[in-house]
């Protein structure tokens, strides 16, 4: 007997990882204003006013602070902002984003 081909296909299974996620870093300067800080925080990183002063303390006590953490994408996104806020006001403000561990 002659073997019948049929439509039904094998499906293969693929497992896909989720995103490695992205944390972004605030780093302390000497001449970038404690107001702006937190401006910065509060319009690009979408902090609350207590949040945004507390992450500032932190920048400012520690050097660095970890503000979010983010997709690649979105990461780079808030970097690239909240950089070009800073350089628009003539302020050094540097923020990295790292992948996390």
């Amino acid at each position: 007997m002659p073997k019948q081909q049929s439509n039904v296909r094998e499906r293969s299974r693929t497992d896909i990882d989720e995103p490695r996620p992205y944390k972004v870093i605030c780093h302390n300067d000497d001449f970038t204003t404690y107001d702006f800080v937190v401006k910065v925080m509060m319009v690009v990183f979408f902090k609350s006013k207590f949040e945004a002063e507390r992450l500032t303390i932190e920048v400012d006590r520690k050097k660095s602070a970890v503000v979010g953490i983010y997709s690649y994408d979105v990461a780079t996104s808030k970097v690239e902002k909240a950089v070009k806020m800073a350089r628009a006001e003539g302020y050094p403000l540097r923020f990295t984003c790292e992948p996390m561990e």
